[in-house]
């Protein structure tokens, strides 16, 4: 039996728990801001720039099984990106494109009409992204700044990006900066949600 936490890191905060650069850039927001289990470890990472899910334990293997690109756990995101795609970009991000680091596998991409995410703090600004739209995208593999290179590929930029799932755990309403506890009675299978405690999230 393993404990998994999912919380949804907000914008601008580190997927760790100090800041070992701090004195130098001043103080950035870190998971100790937002989530106070002891003993816990992020399974993967979300840029500084990035929102939305990111899983934590304190089961070793666990994390493996979660993070090590063999086990090829999809993961979806939502994604605003800048101006409005067409349909032989959206067929691109399906088929896969070619980036400096190799062909991307294909993913799944579908439009959406509205992201069902909360605002961001601070919003963009529509002076400066007059027109933009809203993709899901799924990918099995997990490259360095992937799906803002692959939108960006395609000519559409990523302006927000907001993981919303991994494998079989997602974000399921969770605002920026709370959190809710699982208790896994077998590897990778959610069996039962644990309420989400008072004062235990921000």
């Amino acid at each position: 039996m393993s404990t998994l936490y999912l919380l949804h890191k907000p914008y601008r905060m580190l997927s760790q728990f100090t800041d070992r650069e701090g004195g130098e850039r001043g103080h950035r927001a870190t998971l100790a801001d937002v989530i106070d289990v002891p003993g816990i470890y992020a399974a993967g990472r979300l840029d500084y720039d990035s929102e939305g899910l990111l899983l934590l334990t304190d089961d070793g293997a666990l994390i493996h099984r979660i993070s090590d690109p063999r086990h090829k756990q999809p993961k979806t995101y939502r994604v605003q990106v800048e101006g409005s795609p067409s349909e032989a970009s959206l067929r691109a991000l399906c088929h896969g494109v070619k980036l400096k680091d190799g062909m991307t596998r294909p993913a799944r991409v579908r439009r959406l009409e509205e992201s069902g995410l909360p605002p961001r703090a601070p919003p963009l600004d529509p002076k400066r992204h007059p027109v933009t739209s809203w993709l899901e995208l799924t990918i099995s593999e997990g490259r360095n700044r992937q799906v803002r290179r692959m939108t960006a590929h395609v000519g559409h930029p990523t302006l927000r990006l907001v993981r919303v799932a991994i494998g079989p755990w997602q974000l399921d309403g969770l605002a920026p900066g709370e959190w809710r506890r699982e208790i896994l009675h077998a590897p990778r299978t959610a069996s039962r949600h644990m309420p989400r405690r008072k004062g235990g999230h921000r």
